[in-house]
This record gives structure tokens, C-alpha cells and sequence, in this order.
């Protein structure tokens, strides 16, 4: 990050996509074509850059999202190779909100597979610059024409190609700069066709420019600059480039598009950054300004065993150097940043300053966290919140020797800390800690973690499902609570009312006493009484969602009437309430992507509709194969992948992204209520 280097000279990228597409391999030869590397590193050696944990190199699959930079050209880029698996969101997806481009990767024989489809919807829902990169095309009897047709089918025919595979794949030949490449690819039509494509839809984003254009028949590609960008913030153009990791054929050109059409921090949609919390929060207007205020938020957090615990930060305003005080969000304590690092995989190299479009990691700071944003005024700030996908996949551990559980807290507590899509929690009526993650893929990856790398060993009971409670109508409920003990007793009476809320609601607690009936200073205790009732359960010791619980009347006495007392009172109140409104019983439905050979279609969705899947449609694949879209309920999908390799000869793979709640059918929620006692009555029995 020396001096003389502006804002102007950084480009950040993101390489996402399915696994298998070739993302660790592109940023090898990206590398390599650098400079940086003598030659390009193998994922199936386990010498690549980013795949430096032993984990990876075991999987042969990227399970971290890793930081690579290199300068060319003038240019210092910053890439991100993140997992392609879908337990590897919690990775991929924090990527996209610190780069300004985004790259999905498309292996040219696979087709389009659902993970891309994904990934260029989430790029494009945050505003990102995005270009698709078809990786593979030297491969025998990959059909490069019918892919860029099924390219722009699936994603728009914004999509359109700045360069041209040509020889079998052994070369590219540029469409932008250039009219003429030589040997004209003829399936794709000619390289000039391609050409004016291009121009034509940049130049439709600038009036002035479509008049030159239709006077002159052509714009020089270098006046295009200003109006190429902003069709790519707009999404008015997605480029499409052609490339071999493996050969390096197309990888020059590709560098070429990311130093020469790719944004830097000026030219992309700006992230956005509020002053203050809920209704009252402001957006704060940011600008990537060396001189301005600080502002930057950490990406990713990682525990290196030499520096310890990493904030990964993206740099978006200001100018952060080692010795800089720094805020983290609403606090107002400022840290010293001692340790600022520019990564290269898991190598580190010591660096003085950061601008904006760098992105760095800040060593020794126990306060940074996940989200966190870093800003050097003394204020309440944070970013827009941003959706990623709910854990409801569900695994109970504990350790397997007495006296680790402290341990094994801790342990969790550092791995959930670097993946947003791990989340813990404890088993209702239990002792258990229970780790929610995307998948069994991703719990399994957990578990390897903590007893392989970390040598500790647990015990593991079957993932449980987030099920969930609700109501369907008004009731209401009360409790008396009194208690004499021959001292100062206990009483405290509470009378409320729920009401349903939409699904996804939450939870709204309503004071409506009057008259001091219940003095103010117990009233926190009510609502912790409700709570923990909700938290619990009532008919199936699930948590209790989308309700609204007014407190309206109750009674206190002077001398006995405690804290304890009222959080009694409220949580008996609740579950009289809730067992009088028509409880139900909810499951998480998920949508399913299932990619299949075109042959076992029937196979496959006569399997989900036994499953109680709803299949909503089908996508067309390369190579032979189908995308089967299904909302299945996900208590129905415990290893499917099995029984998918049973019926696909191990060829069929899938997807989950969680989608909404439904009743589940009443036979199971008699099952589900026979088999919970609360611990009252466990402890009376």
C-alpha cells in the first residue's frame, strides 16, 4: 500500500460460484500471469495460495474465503476466493460487501448450476458490479456457444462476451478494444458482431453517445469509460469472459478487464452506513476520500496462531494507519490499531496504511467482530443490515470427558465467531449445546474442526429441528403467584392477553396496566417471566413466535410481592394463555435445488413428493442433467443425500436455502407433544 497509490489504482473482486467450477485454480493463474507466483499452484497437490488449511487440502474444496492481491499494470487488485459449496455461505457471502466486482464462475461443461444462479442474484440484491467468467472451455465437447446462449436465457441478455474462445479454447480473442480477432469464432458469429453488441448496450446509458453512434457507426472503446461503469453499476452490462485456469488461456484478457473495465471505489454503488439505531437511524453519505472521517467494516474474523484473533477489514473512507484510534460501532472507548496486515492466504505481511479499496486485517483487537463497522468519531455507527441465510440444521454436542465444557464452550464461541451462518443454542428441557448450520456438510465440517484440528472430543446426538411454536387465535391467561415460607413471602398476579402476528413477526410485549396495579419496576420482570415461557415452549418445548402479549391487569403487596415473584406470575400466565389459543406446531420448509441426470428426473420427484416436497419447476443443464426446484419441509430431508446417491448412481447432488414456516400435518404434532414433558413436571414426577 505505498504512498503514491490512490484510490484509483485498487480493484477489489470476488470470485464465487458453485465448487468445481475452478475458482482456486482461475486465482492461481491470476496470480501466476502477475507475477506474484513462479508458476501456478494444484488443488489436487494442496499447493494453491488460498487453500492453505489442512481441511481444504483434505476436502480438496474451498471451505474459507481466502485474500489474495497482486499488481499489474499499474493496478493493485484484491481478490477474494470463496467456498462454492452451500455450507460455505457464511464465507462467501460477507465477500460481496467488501469488493466492489463480483465474478461468478461457470465451469464450461457443468452448465449453469443452481449455486450460480444463487450467487448472481445475492451480487446483484447488494448492488455489486457483476461479470461472469466461464472457466474450462479448452475441455473436449463443451458446447461454449450453447453455454453463452443458456447465459444470457438464465441471467439476461445483458450478458454479453468482451472476449471469444478461439482454437478449441487454446486462445481468446478480444471483442472490446478490438473488431478483429483473429480466428473469427463462426458458432458465435464474428468478432465485430460481438464488438458492436458491446458498445451499443454501453453507449445506451449515454444519450450523447447513442447520437455519436448512430452517426458514425462506432465509438472509440477508450471514450467509453464514464458510461461503461455506470452500465455496470446499473446492471445494464454483465460481462462475460472465457478463460482456462489450467492452460492460462484467456487469463491475460481477464486481467485486462479487471484493470481496465472493472470499478474502483469511486465508480461502484456505495455500501450503506447509518448514524444511530432502529427508526431513528440516518444514512450517513460516504465517499472513498483518503482526507474524510474513517469508516470500514470487518468482513471476516479469523484466529492466525501467531498474532491471534484478525479483523478483516474493507477500508471504505478515511485513511487507517498503524497508531490510528478507532471506534468500534456504538462504543466509546477507541482501540489503538497496532498490527495492520495486507494477507496473502495465510501469510502475512506488515503494512503502514490503508485507503479506501484496500482491504487489510487489524491483529490484536479483542472488540472487533463480525459486521463490526470501525470509524474514528465518537458515534453510533453501523451498516445496513444484510440478510444471509438461518442455520436450521441442528447438532446436539457435548464433551465427551468431564471438566471440558467450558472448553468446548469457548471453542464454539471462536468458530461460530467467524462463520454468521453458525449459530448456537441450548436444547429446551436440556443440558446440551446445540450448533444450528446450513447443512449436514457444514456441521460435519464444524465437528471435524473441533476434534480433528482441536483435539477435542465430543459426543454428537441427531441434528434436531428448529421447529417452532405459535397461536392461531386471541386468548388469555393468568397466574397467581404466592409463596410462604415462614418470612418475608412471595406473591405476585398477572392477568394478559396474546394476540397472533403475521408469520415472521417477532415477539411485541405491551404494557397496559393502569392504576399501579403492578408497580412499574416489576414490569421487567414480567416481560423476562414471558420470555422465558416463549423461550421454553409450552406444548412442545419449541421457542414461541409471531405473538403479541399485553399485560393488563395484575395485583402486588407491599411487603412480599419480589422480582422473582412477577417472572413467576408471567411465564405461568403465558402458557395458560398460549395453551388456550389453538397452539400450533411449526417446521422450517426449505427450498431445494437438486441437480440430477436427465434420466432420473422421475426417479428424483416421485422421491420428494413421498418426502411431502412441493416441486415449483425445472432448469435445463449441460451435460445431460436437470435442476429440480422443490420447498420441502426440512425434518423430511435428514440424509437425503443417501438416498439421492441411491437413486442417482452417487451422481446427483443438492442444495438447501431456508425459506418460510408452515403448520406441520397434525399427526406430527401429536408425536411432537406426546414426546415433551416440561421440566416441571419432570422435576414433580
Amino acid at each position: 500500500m505505498a504512498a503514491h497509490r490512490d484510490v484509483s489504482s485498487r480493484r477489489t473482486l470476488a470470485l464465487v460460484g458453485p465448487s468445481g467450477a475452478g475458482k482456486t485454480s482461475l486465482a492461481e493463474a491470476l496470480l501466476w500471469k502477475a507475477g506474484v507466483l513462479g508458476s501456478p499452484g494444484s488443488v489436487e497437490k494442496g499447493s494453491t495460495v488460498s487453500d492453505w488449511d489442512p481441511l481444504e487440502k483434505r476436502a480438496l474444496r474451498s471451505l474459507n474465503a481466502s485474500l489474495l492481491h497482486f499488481e499489474h499494470g499499474g493496478i493493485t487488485t484484491y481478490l477474494i476466493d470463496t467456498p462454492g459449496a452451500p455450507d460455505g455461505l457464511g464465507q462467501s457471502l460477507p465477500a460481496l460487501d467488501a469488493v466492489e466486482s463480483v465474478a461468478v464462475v461457470i465451469n464450461a461443461t457443468a452448465g449453469i448450476e443452481p449455486m450460480a444462479v444463487r450467487m448472481m442474484q445475492w451480487a446483484k440484491d447488494r448492488d455489486r458490479d457483476r461479470l461472469v467468467v466461464v472457466n474450462r472451455i479448452d475441455t473436449p465437447g463443451a458446447d461454449l456457444p450453447a453455454l453463452l446462449e443458456q447465459i444470457q436465457a438464465t441471467f439476461g441478455k445483458e450478458c454479453l462476451p468482451v472476449n471469444l474462445p478461439v482454437q478449441g479454447g487454446a486462445a481468446v480473442a478480444d471483442c472490446f478494444w478490438s473488431r478483429e480477432g483473429s480466428g473469427p469464432p463462426p458458432d458465435f458469429g464474428s468478432v465485430d458482431s460481438a464488438h458492436r453488441a458491446l458498445v451499443e448496450q454501453v453507449v445506451e446509458v449515454d444519450a450523447a453517445f447513442v447520437e455519436r453512434y448512430l452517426n458514425d457507426g462506432d465509438v472509440d472503446p477508450a471514450e467509453l469509460h464514464a458510461p461503461l461503469e455506470q452500465a455496470l453499476r446499473e446492471g445494464h452490462l454483465v460481462p462475460v469472459c472465457f478463460v482456462s485456469a489450467r492452460t492460462g488461456a484467456g487469463v491475460d484478457e481477464l486481467l485486462a478487464v479487471i484493470e481496465r473495465l472493472l470499478p474502483d471505489a469511486t465508480e461502484s454503488n456505495p455500501p450503506v452506513f447509518l448514524d444511530g439505531k432502529g427508526e431513528d437511524a440516518r444514512p450517513i453519505g460516504t465517499a472513498p476520500d483518503p482526507q474524510a472521517h474513517v469508516l470500514g467494516h470487518v468482513f471476516k474474523v479469523t484466529q492466525d496462531p501467531y498474532v491471534g484473533k484478525l479483523g478483516i477489514v474493507r477500508i471504505h473512507q478515511g485513511t487507517v494507519t498503524r497508531d490510528s484510534q478507532l471506534f468500534v460501532g456504538d462504543g466509546r472507548r477507541p482501540f489503538k490499531v497496532g498490527h495492520l496486515f495486507r494477507l496473502q492466504g495465510n501469510k502475512l505481511a506488515e503494512v503502514s496504511r490503508a485507503v479506501p479499496g484496500d482491504l487489510c486485517a487489524i491483529g490484536k483487537v479483542e472488540e472487533l467482530h463480525f459486521d463490526a463497522v470501525l470509524h474514528d468519531a465518537a458515534e453510533d455507527v453501523s451498516m445496513k443490515p444484510r440478510q444471509f441465510p438461518v442455520p436450521v440444521h441442528g447438532l446436539a454436542l457435548e464433551p465427551r470427558r468431564r471438566g471440558d465444557e467450558q472448553r468446548l464452550h469457548d471453542l464454539l464461541q471462536k468458530l461460530v465467531s467467524e462463520d454468521p451462518c453458525l449459530r448456537i443454542g441450548q436444547a429446551t428441557g436440556t443440558h446440551e449445546t446445540v450448533v444450528y448450520g446450513l447443512g449436514e456438510q457444514h456441521l460435519r465440517t464444524l465437528l471435524t474442526r473441533i476434534v480433528d484440528v482441536h483435539g477435542c472430543q465430543v459426543d454428537t446426538r441427531p441434528p434436531r429441528i428448529a421447529y417452532r411454536e405459535t397461536v392461531t387465535t386471541a386468548a388469555e391467561g393468568h397466574h397467581r403467584h404466592k409463596k410462604q415460607t415462614g418470612g418475608a413471602g412471595q406473591f405476585g398476579e398477572v392477568f394478559l392477553r396474546i394476540e397472533p402476528l403475521p408469520r415472521g413477526t417477532g415477539f411485541e410485549f405491551v404494557d397496559a396496566v393502569r392504576g399501579g396495579a403492578i408497580p412499574g419496576n416489576f414490569m421487567p420482570a414480567v416481560e423476562k417471566g414471558v420470555r422465558q415461557a416463549m423461550d421454553q415452549g409450552v406444548i412442545a418445548g419449541h421457542p414461541v413466535v409471531d405473538l403479541k402479549v399485553i399485560v393488563y391487569d395484575g395485583k402486588h403487596h407491599p411487603v412480599d410481592s419480589k422480582e422473582i415473584a412477577f417472572v413467576t406470575a408471567g411465564r405461568k400466565a403465558l402458557v395458560a394463555a398460549v395453551q388456550a389459543a389453538q397452539p400450533l406446531v411449526l417446521e422450517p420448509f426449505v427450498e431445494v435445488e437438486v441437480s440430477v441426470p436427465e434420466q432420473n428426473l422421475g426417479d428424483v420427484t416421485g422421491d420428494l413428493a413421498s418426502r411431502r416436497a412441493q416441486v415449483t419447476g425445472t432448469l435445463s443443464a449441460a451435460q445431460g442433467r436437470l435442476g429440480i426446484l422443490a420447498l420441502a419441509p426440512l425434518s423430511e430431508l435428514s440424509s437425503y443425500q443417501t438416498r439421492l446417491d441411491s437413486l442417482t448412481g452417487g451422481q446427483g447432488t443438492y442444495t438447501l436455502a431456508p425459506s418460510h414456516y408452515e403448520p406441520v400435518p397434525p399427526a406430527v404434532q401429536s408425536t411432537l407433544v406426546a414426546q415433551y414433558r416440561p421440566k416441571e413436571e419432570v422435576a414433580a414426577a
